[in-house]
C-alpha cells in the first residue's frame, strides 16, 4: 500500500505495508521527529510508539495523511495563497530521505510526518493563522492543534518565556527611510564635518570679505584686480578661442603676455561664470574664502592621514591656513592657495598604506588614491609656479627617496619582502606623468617669455633685496590683530616687511617645541621633521644665512625655473606645515592622556577642565590668526572701457593704475596697452615714456604704429601729471577726434 503524492507532485513514500522494513520501534520517539518537540502533539499525526500495530492502523494512519494532504491541495488550488515550488520540491526531498534512513517509525508514519512538513514549509500565512485558531488550511478543526491545546504544551499555543530575553527583531525600512537615513549618516561623517567646520572658520576668519563681495576686495586693490582679471581671462578665452590662452588682451600688442606672472589657471572653471569687472571681484572674493577653507582641509587631512587625532589634525589645518605671516599676503592669492599641497599628499600617502605613525600597511593600499593625489597635485601647480615650484621639486625628491629605500629595504641590508603590486606602479606612472605633463605645457610659455625678455629673469641681487634676516621668523605682520601693533618697531627695522614678516605663531611654536618631547610620533619622525623645519626655515632666508652660498643661490643657479622665484620668504609655507605637524603630535598625545585619564574616573567621563584642555591649544591657534585686514573698494569701471574698442591706451599709465585697467577690461576683453605683472616690458616703458607730451604729433605717430585706435584719458587721474595741462588742448591739426564720455576724455587716432 502507498501513500498519496505531495502538493508539488513528488514521488510517493513508502509505507508501512512493506515486508522488508522492521517494524520494531527503537527508542526515538515521534517527539523528537516532530518540529515542536511535544510528545503527544507528535503521536496524534498517526504514528504509534507501541509494537504489535494492525493493519487497521495502518489504513487508518494512510487515510489520515491522505486528508491531509488532499485538504492542503484544496486550499492552494481555492486561491488562499501560492506555493512556492523551490520550497515545496525541498521538502519533498527531505520527506524522501526520512523515509529512507530507516528510522523506528513504520512508512506510513514518516510519510504522514514528511506531507505535514512539507505542507508547513510550502504553506500561506492564512493556513498559519487557521492552525493557530485550531483549524486545518481547509477550515475544518485541525485535531493536532486541538490536540496541542487541550494538553496545554503545544509551541504555538504557548510562546516561549525566553523571547523577552532576546534581541529586537530588525526593523525593515523603507526606501525613503533608507535614503533619509544614509543621508543623516553621511552629514555626521568626520569628512563632512571637518569641511563644513572648514567653510565656516573661512568665512569667519576672513570678514568682511563677503559683506560686499562685488565692490570689495582685501588688503588691497592693485594685485588682486590684476588676479580677478586673470581668472576671468582665462576663463573666457577657454570658452572663445582657447588656442589663444597665452596671447592676452593686455600688453598689446606683446606677445606670451598671460605668462607675465602666474596665472591661476586653475581656477578657470571659476572664470567662465559671470562677466564684467563685478563679477571678476565677486569671484575672486569667493576664492580668497574657498582658499583658506582648503587650506584647512588639507593640512587636517594630512595630519589625520600621519596618524594625528582629530584635535591634533584641526591645530596642525587652523595654524597652517592662519598663520600670522600668511596675513601679509592676503592680496596675493596664488599664495594663500596653497591647500592642494597637504591635500595632494594625505591622497598619496593613503594610497600607498603609509602613515607617520603607522608605518606601511600593505593592506589599505587602493589606487585610486594615488590617481586623486596626482590630480590634485597638478591642479595645484596649475595655480602657479610660485608656489608650485617648490613643491614640484618636492615630490621628485620624495619619489626618488622612496624608491632608493624601498630597493635597499627589499635587496640589501633587511631583505623586508614588502608587497607593492603593479597596480600602485602603473597609478604613479601615470599620475606621475600628467603631474608632468601639466608642469611641462604651463612652463613652456614662461621659458619663451624669458627668451623674448632676458631682462625679465631674476638676479642674486634681486633675490637678496626680498631676503629676510632671522628677526623676521618672529616679526608679524601689520594686519595681525594679535602682535601687529607690539611689533610696529621690529618691523621698521625691516627693509621690505611685507615679505620679510613671517612669524607663524608663537603659540605654534610652543607646541611645536613640546612635540619634540611629547609627542605620538617616533623619536626618528619627531627628528626628521626638526631637520625639515630647520632646512626650510635655512632657504627661506635667502641669501641672508651665510650668503646663501650652500643653500639658496646652488638652487637658483642649477634648479631649473628657481630662478623666477623672487621672494625666498614664501618657503615658510613648508615650515609652517612642519611646526603643524609637530604640533599635531604633542596635541594627540595630550588627547590620549586625557582619554586614559577619563577612563579612571567613574563614571568615565573627563571634567571640565580636562575638556578645557584639549580646546585650548586649538583656540589658542585661532586666536592668533585673527586679522585686521582692510577691505578697500574697488574702483568703478569708466563708461569708456564699455564703449570704446582697443586697441587702446589708457592713460595715466603705471604699475598700479595698470592694473585696474585689466580689471576694467573684462566686460569685452578688447586690446589694451595697459599691463601690470611681476616685469614690465620694455615696450610698454618706451609707451610710458613717449606719450608723457600725448596730444602731440610725436606720440600719436608712435601709437599708430603699434596699432593703437583710441586712446582714454581719466580726468580724475590727471592731478600732478602733464595731461593736468594738456588734456583741453585743441586737436584739429593732429588728425584725431577727441569725445568726453562719462569724467573721460577720448582720443580717436583713425
Amino acid at each position: 500500500m502507498t501513500t498519496g503524492q505531495s502538493e508539488t507532485g513528488g514521488a510517493p513514500s513508502a509505507t508501512g505495508d512493506n515486508p522488508e522494513r522492521p517494524s520494531t520501534p527503537t527508542a526515538t520517539t515521534d517527539a523528537e521527529r516532530t518540529p515542536t518537540g511535544d510528545a503527544k502533539a507528535g503521536t496524534t499525526g498517526g504514528g504509534a510508539t507501541g509494537t504489535g500495530r494492525d493493519a487497521s492502523a495502518d489504513d487508518k494512519a494512510d487515510a489520515m495523511g491522505q486528508a491531509g494532504s488532499d485538504k492542503a491541495s484544496a486550499a492552494s488550488k481555492s486561491g488562499s495563497a501560492k506555493v512556492d515550488a523551490a520550497s515545496a520540491e525541498a521538502a519533498s526531498a527531505k520527506v524522501d530521505a526520512a523515509s529512507e534512513t530507516g528510522s523506528d517509525k513504520d512508512g506510513s508514519d514518516k510519510a504522514g510526518t514528511g506531507r505535514e512538513t512539507a505542507d508547513d514549509k510550502a504553506g500561506t500565512g492564512t493556513e498559519d493563522k487557521k492552525r493557530a485558531a485550531g483549524k486545518d488550511a481547509t477550515g475544518d478543526a485541525d485535531p493536532k492543534a486541538d490536540k496541542s491545546d487541550a494538553d496545554g504544551k503545544g509551541e504555538a499555543a504557548k510562546p516561549d518565556p525566553w523571547e523577552a530575553f532576546g534581541p529586537a527583531p530588525e526593523r525593515v525600512l523603507t526606501r525613503p527611510r533608507r535614503i533619509v537615513r544614509a543621508i543623516g549618516r553621511s552629514l555626521v561623517h568626520e569628512w563632512t564635518l571637518a569641511t563644513l567646520g572648514a567653510l565656516a572658520l573661512a568665512v569667519l576668519m576672513t570678514w568682511p570679505t563677503l559683506r560686499y563681495p562685488r565692490y570689495t576686495l582685501p588688503q588691497d586693490y592693485w594685485d588682486p584686480s590684476l588676479q580677478s582679471w586673470q581668472m576671468a581671462w582665462s576663463g573666457h578665452i577657454l570658452l572663445t578661442n582657447p588656442a589663444q590662452l597665452w596671447q592676452s588682451n593686455t600688453f598689446f600688442p606683446e606677445l606670451w603676455s598671460f605668462a607675465f606672472s602666474d596665472t591661476l589657471l586653475g581656477y578657470a572653471p571659476a572664470g567662465m561664470i559671470g562677466s564684467g569687472p563685478e563679477d571678476a571681484v565677486l569671484r575672486y572674493n569667493i576664492m580668497f574664502v574657498l582658499a583658506h577653507a582648503l587650506a584647512t582641509l588639507g593640512a587636517y587631512a594630512l595630519a589625520r592621514q600621519l596618524g594625528s587625532g582629530r584635535m591634533g589634525a584641526a591645530v596642525a589645518g587652523v595654524s597652517y591656513a592662519y598663520a600670522p605671516w600668511l596675513l601679509a599676503q592676503a592680496g596675493h592669492l596664488h599664495v594663500l592657495s596653497n591647500g592642494g599641497i597637504p591635500l595632494a599628499l594625505a591622497m598619496l600617502a593613503r594610497g600607498h598604506g603609509w602613515s607617520l605613525r603607522h608605518g606601511y600597511r600593505p593592506e589599505r593600499r587602493h589606487d585610486g588614491w594615488i590617481y586623486a593625489g596626482w590630480l590634485v597635485a597638478a591642479w595645484q601647480l596649475s595655480l602657479g609656479f610660485g608656489i608650485g615650484l617648490p613643491f614640484a621639486y618636492f615630490l621628485g625628491a620624495t619619489v626618488l627617496v622612496a624608491a632608493v629605500t624601498w630597493y635597499v629595504r627589499r635587496t640589501w641590508f633587511w631583505a623586508v619582502r614588502r608587497p607593492f603590486g603593479k597596480r600602485l606602479v602603473v597609478a604613479n606612472l601615470v599620475g606621475g606623468a600628467l603631474f608632468a605633463g601639466v608642469g611641462l605645457l604651463m612652463a613652456i610659455p614662461y621659458f619663451t617669455v624669458t627668451e623674448l625678455h632676458p631682462y625679465a629673469e631674476r638676479s642674486v641681487g634681486d633675490i637678496a633685496i626680498f631676503s629676510p634676516p632671522a628677526s623676521g621668523f618672529v616679526t608679524a605682520p601689520a594686519e595681525s590683530r594679535v602682535w601687529g601693533g607690539l611689533h610696529e618697531g621690529a618691523r621698521a627695522a625691516l627693509p621690505w616687511h611685507p615679505e620679510m614678516t613671517l612669524l607663524p605663531g608663537f603659540v605654534l611654536y610652543a607646541l611645536a617645541a613640546g612635540g619634540l618631547i611629547f609627542s605620538v610620533w617616533k623619536l626618528r619622525h619627531r627628528l626628521l621633521l626638526l631637520a625639515g623645519l630647520l632646512a626650510t626655515m635655512v632657504l627661506a632666508m635667502g641669501t641672508r644665512f651665510f650668503g646663501g652660498t650652500f643653500t639658496y643661490i646652488p638652487l637658483f643657479e642649477h634648479l631649473p625655473g628657481w630662478n623666477g622665484l623672487r621672494t625666498p620668504g614664501r618657503l615658510m609655507l613648508w615650515a609652517t606645515l612642519l611646526l603643524g605637524l609637530l604640533a599635531a603630535g604633542a596635541v594627540t598625545a595630550l588627547t590620549d592622556r586625557v582619554r586614559e585619564l577619563a577612563a579612571q574616573r567613574v563614571p568615565s567621563w573627563p571634567g571640565p577642565w580636562l575638556r578645557l584642555a584639549t580646546l585650548l591649544p586649538l583656540l589658542l591657534v585661532t586666536v592668533e590668526g585673527l586679522n585686521t585686514t582692510p577691505h578697500p573698494v574697488v574702483p568703478a569701471q569708466p563708461a569708456a572701457m564699455r564703449l570704446v574698442d582697443g586697441p587702446l591706451l589708457v592713460l595715466p599709465s603705471n604699475q598700479s593704475l595698470d592694473q585696474h585697467v585689466m580689471l576694467w577690461s573684462t566686460t569685452h576683453f578688447q586690446d589694451v596697452v595697459n599691463g601690470g605683472s611681476g616685469f614690465t616690458p620694455r615696450q610698454l616703458d618706451d609707451v610710458r615714456r613717449v606719450t608723457q607730451t600725448f596730444p602731440d604729433q610725436t606720440s600719436i605717430d608712435y601709437l599708430r604704429t603699434l596699432g593703437v585706435r583710441n586712446v582714454v584719458l581719466l580726468r580724475d587721474q590727471l592731478a600732478g601729471t602733464p595731461w593736468e595741462i594738456t588734456v583741453d588742448t585743441p586737436v584739429d591739426s593732429l588728425g584725431i577726434t577727441r569725445e568726453e564720455i562719462d569724467g573721460s576724455v577720448v582720443y580717436r587716432l583713425f
